[in-house]
């Protein structure tokens, strides 16, 4: 059997480091390629069914997205990975996200629509564990000013407090204001206390001046937005 195997005892041309020398990287599975990053397994198995041991942790996400989400415990209970290749492995769910991230801040200048902003978020926020609230501060042209953290936790209207974001708005000199939260199960359908948050922001902005653009819902690979949905009506195009 293969997790009997010594790394050198696999052919040459099946082992991930040569397949990936001669053929480059885009033709690796992920199990080679985190077999290459692994490096070594056990005394009872090679990295590859290491890798695939990893791969198939069932909580809470299978597969290669479960970098994103496992801890450092849950890793070492795989056969072959200790806290340093534990650490090694959490270290690049969390680089994935900053990459995905970076790259949707180069590409996007304005924030103008529901979908440019699920592009700058959703990396983040569809892997998270809690619901965690953003606000987004645009100027006159929705171009980002800043966006904040402003809140963690199960949203509930009486805690996530408007306050917060519009002292943070009138310190940025903001124009409008999108909110952004994730679902942590995945399904973006706003909840009871998502409206009830999406009104009190409404209410506050229009007394200060300021533009409620958008209230959008992260999912997994799928979103809410009030705006597009026709609940919120002036402001950012859809």
């Amino acid at each position: 059997m293969e997790n009997n195997r010594k790394m050198k005892d696999i052919p040459a041309n099946d082992r991930p480091y040569e397949r990936c020398v001669q053929l480059g990287t885009e033709v690796l599975s992920d199990e080679e390629l985190l077999s290459i990053i692994i490096r070594t397994g056990s005394s009872n198995q090679n990295s590859l069914e290491t890798a695939r041991q990893v791969l198939a942790l069932n909580y809470p996400r299978d597969g290669i997205l479960g970098l994103c989400h496992f801890t450092l415990e849950e890793l070492k209970s795989v056969e072959g990975i200790g806290t340093v290749k534990g650490i090694q492995l959490m270290c690049i769910g969390e680089l994935s996200r900053r990459i995905a991230k970076r790259s949707a801040t180069v590409q996007i200048s304005r924030y103008d629509s529901p979908e440019a902003v699920v592009h700058y978020y959703m990396e983040d926020l569809r892997h998270a564990e809690q619901e965690l609230v953003y606000a987004m501060f645009l100027d006159s042209k929705n171009c980002l000013i800043k966006d904040a953290l402003i809140f963690k936790g199960t949203v509930n209207a009486s805690m996530a407090s408007p306050r917060e974001i519009f002292v943070e708005a009138m310190r940025n000199r903001a124009v409008g204001i999108i909110l952004v939260h994730n679902h942590p199960s995945g399904d973006p359908t706003p909840s009871q206390e998502d409206y009830l948050l999406t009104n009190r922001i409404r209410q506050g902005a229009k007394l200060l001046g300021v533009r409620f653009l958008d209230h959008i819902i992260i999912g997994d690979n799928t979103y809410f937005s009030y705006r597009k949905e026709g609940i919120l009506t002036d402001g950012i195009k859809v």
